[in-house]
């Protein structure tokens, strides 16, 4: 089994208690994550080879932070050591990355100066058999753009397969170019696509019913999913899977599930209810790591839909960016 490359920015959680707690215990609690860092976390904690390409200051915080990841089995060989900092966000506890509250802190990072030319594409993808990014990369800057369209041009060049979390933060995306503008381009290359109906509006242009939520039924949400995936289709030929996440709260109680759909089916994962989350940060990140690993190992449709989704609805209950939950533990929910 070849690795996966998981390319993106590696960030520091800052997850402050709020009313001013944080300042009278003068502390706030730290968490290590990035979007396809915690694809990578999840990954090498299930078994499959996985390397993870980022680019970091070189500094005693970036060693700790690579020493971590190479104990939890990461190939940390493609992290670049180049730059003046490490990316960071505050985010008070409970809150949800598209919450107004979040506040990011990433410009000038190591990850953000990276630009075309500065990688050896050939030399980090020879031992890969997959490329997995998300829309927050080119979301950073003009230049990241361009990167990630570099390493997608090379991971198909070598018979890659590529994947992409279409995650849209509405608080990136400051450069002058929209989501539409530059995500379809990338998205062209990809095998394997993930996100939802609303983040397809935002990044690919493709248009939610603006009477969606009129029938709150499973199945209507399921069928709005497979007309958007019907699209996608359509205008990505590279396309062959499609995944659909759907998580609606109210009050203090959570309904979760999702979609896959091939060229010729859609699958529906089991729907999952709890009253409480304990930490909202990287379940989405643990399902794309449910498909890959799903995908990498062969599984039915059906199987690799309900592990994804048992896997993205048990981070809820995990404090942290990145899951915990063993292969045995994901399987036994669903």
């Amino acid at each position: 089994m070849g690795k996966v490359f998981c390319f993106g920015e590696l960030l520091m959680r800052m997850s402050p208690v709020l009313n001013q707690q944080w300042i009278s215990n003068h502390s706030m609690p730290v968490y290590i994550g990035g979007a396809e860092l915690n694809v990578a976390n999840a990954l090498a904690l299930w078994d499959v080879p996985v390397k993870y390409a980022t680019a970091l200051p070189d500094h005693y915080l970036s060693q700790e932070i690579i020493a971590d990841l190479t104990v939890k089995g990461i190939d940390t060989s493609s992290i670049f050591l180049t730059g003046e900092r490490i990316g960071v966000y505050y985010l008070p506890q409970g809150a949800d990355l598209k919450n107004a509250g979040v506040i990011y802190d990433r410009a000038h990072s190591s990850f953000a100066s990276l630009k075309t030319g500065m990688i050896d594409w050939d030399k980090e993808l020879k031992d890969c058999t997959w490329f997995h990014f998300s829309a927050i990369s080119p979301a950073l800057n003009e230049d990241i753009a361009a990167l990630c369209k570099e390493g997608l041009e090379a991971a198909l060049a070598k018979g890659l397969t590529i994947s992409v979390d279409l995650n849209y933060r509405s608080k990136l995306w400051k450069y002058g170019k929209k989501p539409v503008e530059m995500m379809p381009e990338l998205v062209s290359f990809c095998d394997i696509v993930m996100g939802n109906i609303w983040s397809a509006e935002e990044l690919l242009g493709i248009k939610v019913a603006a009477d969606i939520h009129e029938d709150k039924s499973k199945e209507a949400y399921a069928r709005h999913a497979h007309h958007t995936v019907q699209l996608i289709f359509d205008h990505y030929p590279a396309c062959q899977s499609v995944a659909n996440t759907f998580r609606f709260t109210e009050g203090g109680s959570v309904e979760y599930f999702a979609t896959l759909e091939t060229k010729d089916q859609q699958f529906v994962s089991n729907t999952f209810f709890t009253e409480k989350i304990i930490d909202q940060v990287g379940s989405g990140d643990c399902f794309m790591a449910g498909l890959i690993y799903g995908f990498i190992h062969y599984l039915p449709s059906q199987e690799i839909i309900n592990y994804s989704a048992a896997a993205a609805f048990g981070k809820l209950q995990e404090i942290g960016d990145h899951t915990c939950q063993s292969v045995e533990t994901i399987k036994s929910t669903y």
